[in-house]
């Protein structure tokens, strides 16, 4: 009798899962499993509102495999040690997992196959938390795609295998009985943002359908505008394999499928300079301001600049932010601020449910001009951006409490409204003056454009 173990990882769902579908065609038996890695929870990955996202994901990953006959089978330590112990206990042959394309994953996936092919197990990886994965795609003499544009050109057209469909019952060996799983505060003591979206498959089906019949044909015209709150909010449930990226693209239209070509766009890129979240990938001969204080101001949303504030203000009490948001809040941090790309990828970490690597420093990257960008020095002005995406305030005025009373457009410069007034706001003054601060960065770096 063939017995399976099937290790998730960022692959947290039932359905359109080959990995899963792949062990119940092949074994007879399965036992399910997921690792709660402890080196990652040692480290930036140890983040509360992820850990709180991870947890509901799993436990609706419980709940669906029980539905199924099945449970999950959790173990909190280093992945490879305990899903060995896992495959020897219940006399497992091969274990199937999704591959993953981080340079930490890949390290532990190489560590897993030497451990596998030692302890005489099978090892078989699938694709799951792609919608192509690293290294199918590559151009004509080079590893990888550097520019997006004819990276899309040929993802679009790539053929793609039908999505799976989720099994009906997963047989598992007797005794397999559901473990426990730990409670946020027993993986950390910091708590997590107020206002966290739930984690889950079921959440994230539940979501993707209300965005999908409500605003999803409007995508291209609505996902820009940060009052109205269109986006489809589905990049936690992506990151965490709550849902398919596959499926979702079936499901969604061209100007989603741009947003999705970009998360594959930036894991081939990582795949092939691992050294992205630590080095320029486009090196700009940067030398990046210290400036302690300045940083803190612009974590707390304290910049003077009410769109950049509501950003990082809506970053905190969510874990998420407005795509549009994190454009300017990144612009602001270093193009305006001229503080390291670095420093704002970490905090985005931290707080972030949906800060997938890849993702995360690509985005900063691009922002910054060290990336992937083809107009490294365009400046992000808060002010245009705010009259030309948050056009009446709303977005301002439901995440900065203090400008909550001030009417229409004005609530963007609040320093010209307590001049007319002659009376002071509770609220800063402008940290620094933005036209200034771009024009000493195309110094720096020579011409450049303001968006």
């Amino acid at each position: 009798m063939k017995r399976a173990l099937v290790l998730f990882t960022r692959d947290l769902r039932v359905r359109d899962q080959p990995a899963l579908a792949a062990a119940v065609r092949d074994a007879e038996e399965i036992v399910p499993a997921f690792v709660l890695d402890s080196q990652l929870l040692q480290g930036s990955c140890g983040a509360p509102n992820r850990l709180a996202f991870l947890l509901d994901s799993l436990r609706d990953l419980d709940s669906s495999l029980q539905a199924r006959g099945a449970s999950l089978q959790v173990r909190h330590g280093d992945v490879v040690h305990e899903a060995l112990a896992l495959a020897e206990k219940w006399g497992a042959t091969a274990i199937y997992m999704s591959a993953d394309h981080t340079p930490y994953a890949r390290a532990r996936e190489q560590q897993l196959r030497r451990a596998c092919a030692e302890a005489r197990v099978e090892l078989q990886t699938h694709t799951g938390i792609n919608v192509i994965a690293p290294g199918v795609l590559t151009p004509g003499g080079g590893d990888h795609y550097r520019v997006f544009t004819p990276y899309w050109r040929v993802w679009r057209r790539a053929a793609l295998p039908p999505p799976v469909h989720a099994p009906r019952r997963i047989p598992t060996p007797k005794g397999l009985h559901a473990a426990a799983l730990p409670t946020l505060a027993q993986l950390t003591a910091r708590a997590c943002s107020p206002n966290l979206l739930p984690g889950g498959e079921t959440a994230a089906r539940r979501q993707l359908q209300r965005w999908l019949h409500s605003q999803a044909q409007r995508y291209e015209q609505l996902h820009d505008d940060l009052a109205g709150d269109a986006t489809s909010k589905l990049s936690a449930h992506l990151h965490f394999g709550c849902l398919s990226a596959a499926a979702v693209l079936v499901q969604s239209g061209e100007s989603f499928a741009r947003q999705l070509c970009w998360r594959d766009f930036h894991q081939q890129v990582l795949a092939a300079r691992p050294d992205l979240p630590h080095a320029d990938y486009r090196p700009r001969g940067d030398r990046w301001r210290s400036d302690a204080d300045a940083l803190e101001t612009w974590k707390a949303g304290l910049t003077g600049y009410p769109i950049v504030d509501a950003g990082m203000r809506q970053l905190a009490d969510e874990g998420f932010m407005h795509n549009r948001a994190r454009l300017v809040v990144a612009s602001f941090l270093t193009k305006t601020l001229y503080l390291d790309w670095r420093a704002g990828a970490a905090h985005f970490a931290q707080l972030l449910i949906d800060a997938d690597v890849a993702n995360n420093v690509g985005n900063w990257q691009w922002v910054a001009g060290t990336g992937n960008d083809t107009r490294p020095n365009r400046v992000l002005n808060p002010l245009r951006q705010a009259q030309r995406f948050d056009r009446n305030g709303d977005y301002v005025r439901r995440h900065v409490p203090e400008l909550a009373a001030v009417p229409g457009a004005d609530v963007h410069q609040p320093w010209l409204l307590e001049q007319r007034r002659g009376s002071a706001l509770d609220y800063p003054p402008p940290l620094v003056d933005h036209v200034a601060a771009a024009a000493r960065l195309r110094g720096r770096r020579g011409a450049g454009s303001a968006g």
